[in-house]
C-alpha cells in the first residue's frame, strides 16, 4: 500500500511521465477529422497501458542494467519520434490520396508512439526498484493518469486543431520532432 507521501510522489511522477503522451495525443486529435469517444479511448489506452507496463519492466530489470539503459533510452525516443514526425511532414507535402496520409489511429503507428513516449517510464521503473512501495499500485496510478490526460488531450487537439487547417500534419510532425529533441536534450544536459 502506498503511503500518502508515496502517493503524492507517484502522482507527480505520473504527471511528468504523461506529458509526452499527452502532447502526442493532442497531435493525434489534430489529425482526426471525425472525433468519436472510441477513437480517443483507443489512443488513450495505448498510451496508458504502455505507461503502466514500462515502469514494471524497468522495475523488473532493476539496478543491474540501470546505467546501460539510461545511456541510450533517450536516443531511441529521439529517433522514433523524429522518424514519425519527419514522415508526417513529408506526407503532408505530397500530393497523395488522403488514405495514404499519417493515420494516428493505425495500430502500428500507435504502438511506436506509445513505446517512444514511455521510454522515460521504463527508466522511472528502474528508480522505483529502489523503493519499497508497491510497484503494481505505482504502475496502475501512472497508467491511469496517463490514460485520463491522453483521452482529454485528444479532444483538445481535435477542438483546436482546426485553427491550423491544411497544414496540421506539418505542425503535428514538428511537435513530434520537438518532443523527441526535448527528451534527447534533457537526458544529454541533465543526465
Amino acid at each position: 500500500m502506498l503511503t500518502s507521501a508515496e502517493f503524492l510522489t507517484t502522482t507527480f511522477l505520473a504527471l511528468a511521465l504523461s506529458a509526452d503522451a499527452m502532447a502526442v495525443s493532442m497531435t493525434s486529435g489534430f489529425m482526426i477529422r471525425h472525433i468519436k469517444v472510441n477513437k480517443a479511448l483507443k489512443i488513450a489506452l495505448f498510451f496508458g497501458v504502455f505507461q503502466a507496463i514500462m515502469p514494471l519492466i524497468g522495475w523488473a530489470v532493476g539496478l543491474t542494467f540501470r546505467e546501460f539503459m539510461t545511456s541510450f533510452d533517450h536516443w531511441i525516443a529521439f529517433v522514433l519520434l523524429g522518424l514519425i514526425g519527419s514522415k508526417m511532414i513529408y506526407e503532408s507535402l505530397q500530393e497523395e490520396e488522403e488514405d495514404k496520409k499519417f493515420n494516428p489511429l493505425d495500430n502500428s503507428t500507435l504502438f511506436v508512439l506509445a513505446i517512444a513516449t514511455s521510454i522515460d517510464a521504463l527508466a522511472a521503473g528502474l528508480g522505483l526498484s529502489m523503493l519499497k512501495s508497491s510497484i503494481l499500485l505505482a504502475c496502475t496510478l501512472i497508467g491511469f493518469i496517463t490514460f485520463i490526460l491522453s483521452f482529454v488531450a485528444v479532444f483538445l487537439g481535435h477542438r483546436f486543431g482546426g485553427l491550423f487547417n491544411q497544414k496540421i500534419e506539418i505542425l503535428g510532425g514538428l511537435i513530434l520532432i520537438i518532443i523527441g529533441s526535448k527528451i534527447l536534450f534533457e537526458h544529454l544536459i541533465f543526465g
